[in-house]
């Protein structure tokens, strides 16, 4: 176990939450600075790949990372959430958001330029001045005292543009900006206008620059409410054959389908799609701060990873050097043979092909370096990294198991979370099991008419059927048994074996429930035991 976890394991009971994260976020630095660094140094990472981590990196909140052409919602999806506008919003159906904008917390409304943002330290933004005056003027941190803002922060980004438009030189290396971001934010949400499925170059480019982060990415299917369900369909299928072009994964990407503003629906008959949607959208967002330590290890193993195959790269072109003459020509005939290096890399030092960086990327910035600077193979450095990711690692990822079950559960409060969460407008308040729940009347009396009928019918001895007959009337539902005995359990209140009518009528009530699409109680809820069963009933655990 680590000197630092020893050092703080004593305190760890009387800590509260944030200490907690402070103690998982001081053993991440420490690995970095003590394992990686030096080996990212040595073989010049950071000129190829990505600037070096500070400690904001670190102890920032997660980031949400919102990308799309232009007038597909990104910023009005912002203030969907915040409920609030922030300093800098435009909305509008031309490309109106043209800068990045860093949307997070302060105890004052204002905004902060971003040559003025990427020179303070508290802020994970400071390695964005390698991108010049032209990204940096359009850049700026936007901050407001939001609820929502507390647990996460938000980053919009200009509409991505198509046709014409795109030809127009933003300035700056879009897709490296792009690059930048998805390397630090937790989750990287593509945004498509249900009329404007169309990936354009730029946009195809833009989503290439997320390689290696595929798990960070959500996709978004907004103003769905404009198509009727048909239509919606046919969008679906067409955005993800688009998809498929463009992302290289085995793996079908989550789409989350509605109409993410607060105006009211223009087609309202998928509307219990679109809240499902909503929610579970909403359940992703909210369990970023939870995950964030666990997001964090794993970039930082995705780091070492790609540093280990930097050095071996670099060491072998210095290796195949020649010492005097033909220097020129061996470079260019070695990055020539870069791929078939990466073969010879992968068998030498059982590498998967996944950890390597990407071959024409890296061939054209090896055009710019005299290779005979370049560092020989230090075994002590790839041997620190290594036990880093075979055992420190572990016992890192233990303590974070250890501090969220001690920690309250983490979730992003306020703004358009807060407004699905309690209430009526719960998500499945007043639906399936739920229905009746805050009437005094008994919910599966308005249809008992319908359910004697059928009891009457099957035999019944003493004003109760026996489960051979209730069996003959419930098997024509052709739900599978294993439902229809969970429903039996449930419905046979005083539990022997035999149903009267209205035992027989909330059997008939809970497979409704189960054939309009509902999930069944595991417990009879209250509201649904009989009334005539209801003095007898055991209480609910």
């Amino acid at each position: 176990m680590f000197s630092w976890m020893g050092r703080q394991a004593g305190g760890r009971e009387r800590a509260g939450g944030a200490d907690a994260v402070q103690t998982v976020t001081g053993g991440l630095r420490s690995l970095y600075l003590r394992k990686v660094l030096p080996l990212e140094e040595a073989y010049r990472f950071h000129e190829f790949h990505s600037p070096a981590l500070e400690d904001a990196d670190f102890d920032n909140k997660p980031m949400i990372l919102l990308v799309g052409q232009y007038s597909t919602g990104k910023t009005t999806f912002i203030r969907y959430l915040l409920e609030q506008d922030f300093p800098g919003m435009r909305i509008g159906p031309e490309p109106t958001t043209d800068s990045f904008i860093a949307v997070m917390y302060g105890e004052t409304e204002g905004s902060t330029p971003g040559n003025a943002l990427v020179v303070d330290p508290k802020k994970p933004f400071r390695k964005l001045s390698r991108f010049g005056n032209a990204f940096l003027n359009r850049f700026m941190c936007s901050q407001l005292p939001n609820q929502v803002l507390k647990s996460i922060s938000i980053i919009d980004s200009p509409g991505i543009l198509s046709g014409e438009k795109q030809r127009i030189s933003r300035g700056y290396d879009f897709c490296q900006v792009l690059q930048w971001f998805a390397e630090r934010v937790d989750r990287i949400i593509l945004l498509f206008d249900a009329h404007k499925l169309d990936i354009s170059d730029e946009f195809s480019e833009a989503i290439k620059a997320f390689r290696g982060q595929d798990d960070k990415i959500r996709v978004v299917l907004n103003k769905a409410d404009q198509v009727d369900t048909q239509q919606l369909m046919r969008v679906y299928g067409a955005l993800m054959w688009s998809l498929g072009k463009v992302i290289n994964t085995p793996e079908v990407l989550r789409v989350y389908i509605g109409s993410f503003w607060a105006q009211p629906l223009q087609n309202t008959d998928n509307r219990r799609l679109f809240e499902a949607e909503a929610q579970d959208l909403f359940r992703d967002i909210q369990s970023l701060p939870q995950k964030a330590a666990v997001r964090k290890l794993n970039d930082l193993i995705k780091r070492a990873r790609l540093a280990k195959v930097h050095a071996y790269i670099i060491s072998h072109l210095k290796k195949e050097m020649p010492s005097v003459f033909g220097k020129e020509n061996k470079k260019r005939e070695l990055i020539s043979r870069l791929p078939e290096i990466y073969l010879q890399l992968q068998r030498e030092y059982q590498i998967s092909a996944g950890d390597f960086p990407e071959v024409k990327a890296m061939q054209e910035q090896l055009e710019n370096y005299d290779f005979t600077r370049f560092h020989s193979l230090k075994p002590k450095l790839i041997e620190a990294v290594d036990n880093m990711l075979s055992s420190k690692i572990s016992s890192l990822m233990n303590l974070i198991s250890q501090e969220e079950s001690s920690m309250p559960t983490q979730l992003v409060q306020g703004g358009a979370f807060d407004g699905t969460t309690e209430g009526p407008f719960n998500q499945g308040y007043g639906e399936g099991a739920k229905e009746g729940a805050d009437e005094e009347e008994w919910v599966v009396a308005k249809d008992k008419p319908i359910y004697d009928e059928l009891f009457y019918t099957l035999s019944p001895v003493n004003g109760k059927i026996s489960g051979v007959n209730a069996k003959k009337e419930m098997v024509t539902s052709k739900l599978p048994n294993s439902v229809l005995g969970k429903i039996w359990k449930l419905a046979d209140c005083d539990c022997d074996g035999m149903l009267d009518e209205e035992e027989f009528a909330l059997a008939k009530h809970l497979i409704k429930i189960k054939l309009d699409g509902y999930e069944l109680p595991n417990s009879l809820p209250p509201h649904l035991v009989p009334p005539s069963h209801r003095k007898s009933m055991p209480k609910a655990d």
